[in-house]
């Protein structure tokens, strides 16, 4: 399967559409040689489609012819030229050229068979004269209108596309949509060798513009429908559903604009090319942590782009001044844009497809949606997670961050159209209604690959922007406002209360111990003069005996001396 795949690429052909998208979902453009049919009901965009394959055969050498059943040359010329195309220098160039051919069959007497070699001899001539690669057939009806003979229409159709194939043209044939068929005729889709069929149903009142393509003889392509736009710079296609989960995965911060919610995130912020996703209740503060996303981008010298889908850009740049952020230097600067409008505007695919066209104009850093929880209005909860899968997966394909808000109904805390789990990030914010108050709160219910706090914190809305309060835990668990207030007070009292006991208690046993002291000073006063006396009293008694033995010695001396008187005697 797979070598054939290469083989097919190898053998085939193609040329560019020049349509943006449109390459990429039929692998390589439009088969080179070989009729591609467009078909679709009127004010679907055929004729764009034809002329933005001509104008992109003339920048790349490889000239092309319009012929126009419908309008004049000085028509076309007129209807490009709103769209600030200039046919006629590219005339003048010789790159293009507008063969109109008139045919009306009501003016027309059918006198015998009917076919093609008139025409065929007329288109000649004017490929050769340009030398034209490429021929557009604006529209194939025009040629057949009133043609009665079915088995001359079959086969004249077939000699049509043939006669492309043999003069080696590129061609593009534009077809009505029949009521049944592709086309009126229903024979165009079998001899082409691909047919695209561009639609423009209207849903809910309303509308968006859709390709599919139908068959591509010898080629892969994409099998779905894809949502296109016309603006002024023709047409572009969106191949979202083409798109692989092969993006990069950056190791880089960018900052939040919240310095208390960084440290939440583990102090860098969110990853660069990340998705955010901020959940809440109406007037939680999510539309402001947005602008503080924006504004800390811009300061930082990054482009940031904001698509807001509920207030216009001097609303919101009014707003964000009352919280101390001023966008409008940034606006003035080029690095912040703006794009509101009311999701009703347009269908979902429409808005993928603006989104698209505007990111790749601006090329912004960073990409900010406020609210996605509105375009619920414009679809289903599931194509609209359809629609922001793709658009998140395109911007990270761009590497761009990107910060949704959404808003979620009271008491649930699961996003509205659930994208939750799309998200790289999730903060939720709530409204705390505590002592007849409210107070908001942020909880950083998810993270991809970094660390986060676990902790709900309360937050204010100020004159500085939003300001994280230190978490504060009461008896009963987090606190908040009034409540965190008054219990921060009773602590202090009952701290206070605490230290005044303490000191009272430590002055009863300062004075127990100044009256120790005394005592044991008294006490060691006592028994001083006590050992005093009672040295004394050794001191005398230790005379006294001092005295009693000299009176003894003396005694004794006495004694002896009197002995010796009497034996002398």
């Amino acid at each position: 399967m797979n070598r054939n795949s290469d083989l097919n690429k190898i053998i085939l052909k193609k040329s560019s559409s020049g349509i943006e998208g449109l390459d990429e979902i039929t692998e390589g453009g439009l088969p080179t040689g070989r009729p591609t049919l467009i078909c679709g009901s009127a004010g679907c965009g055929k004729t764009m489609f034809a002329m933005q394959f001509l104008l992109n055969g003339a920048e790349n050498d490889e000239p092309g012819l319009f012929v126009s059943f419908e309008e004049t040359q000085k028509e076309l010329e007129k209807n490009f030229a709103s769209l600030g195309i200039d046919l006629k220098s590219l005339e003048d160039e010789k790159k293009f050229a507008v063969e109109y051919i008139y045919m009306e069959r009501s003016e027309i007497e059918e006198t015998g068979e009917f076919d093609l070699e008139g025409l065929f001899i007329r288109l000649d001539y004017a490929v050769k004269q340009l030398g034209a690669k490429r021929i557009v057939l604006d529209t194939v009806e025009a040629i057949f209108s009133g043609l009665p003979n079915e088995f001359i229409l079959r086969a004249e159709l077939r000699r049509l596309f043939a006669w492309t194939k043999d003069n080696g043209l590129t061609a593009v044939i534009t077809g009505e949509r029949g009521e049944n068929s592709l086309t009126r005729y229903g024979l165009e889709e079998y001899v082409a060798d691909c047919v695209i069929l561009l639609d423009n149903p209207v849903v809910n009142k309303i509308s968006t513009r859709n390709l599919r393509i139908i068959k591509y003889r010898g080629s892969a392509h994409g099998f779905n429908e894809y949502p296109f736009l016309i603006d002024s710079n023709g047409i572009s296609v969106l191949p979202v559903t083409s798109l692989l989960l092969e993006h990069e995965a950056s190791t880089e911060y960018i900052p939040s604009g919240i310095e208390s919610m960084d440290e939440m995130l583990g102090g860098g912020g969110f990853y660069i090319g990340s998705s955010v996703l901020i959940t809440g209740e109406s007037g939680t503060g999510k539309s402001s942590a947005a602008a503080s996303f924006a504004h800390e981008t811009c300061k930082n010298g990054k482009k940031c782009l904001i698509f807001a889908f509920e207030e216009s850009p001097k609303q919101i740049i009014r707003n964000m001044r009352s919280i101390g952020i001023d966008l409008q230097p940034w606006v003035d600067k080029g690095l912040l844009r703006f794009h509101a409008t009311r999701p009703t505007l347009y269908g979902l695919e429409t808005h993928l497809v603006t989104i698209h066209t505007i990111v790749k104009e601006f090329n912004p850093d960073n990409v900010i949606f406020d609210p996605i929880s509105n375009l619920i209005s414009v679809g289903s909860s599931d194509e609209v997670k359809s629609m922001l899968t793709r658009l998140i997966d395109f911007l990270k394909t761009m590497e761009i961050t990107t910060l949704s808000t959404a808003l979620t109904l009271s008491g649930n805390q699961n996003a509205d159209i659930g994208v939750s789990s799309l998200m790289d990030t999730w903060i939720d914010l709530k409204s705390v209604e505590t002592n007849g108050e409210r107070n908001r709160t942020i909880d950083i219910i998810k993270t991809r690959g970094m660390f986060h706090s676990n902790q709900v914190r309360e937050f204010k809305l100020t004159n500085n922007g939003i300001k994280l309060i230190k978490l504060y835990l009461g008896p009963k668990g987090m606190l908040t406002g009034s409540a965190r207030v008054s219990q921060i007070a009773l602590e202090k009292y009952m701290k206070l209360e605490r230290s005044q006991e303490i000191e009272r208690k430590q002055r009863e046993l300062e004075q127990k111990r100044i009256k120790m002291e005394a005592n044991i000073s008294e006490i060691k006063a006592q028994f001083e003069s006590e050992k005093d006396e009672l040295n004394r009293i050794i001191s005398q008694e230790e005379l006294k005996e001092a005295n009693i033995e000299d009176q003894r010695n003396i005694m004794a001396k006495v004694r002896h001396s009197n002995s010796n008187n009497q034996g002398g005697a």
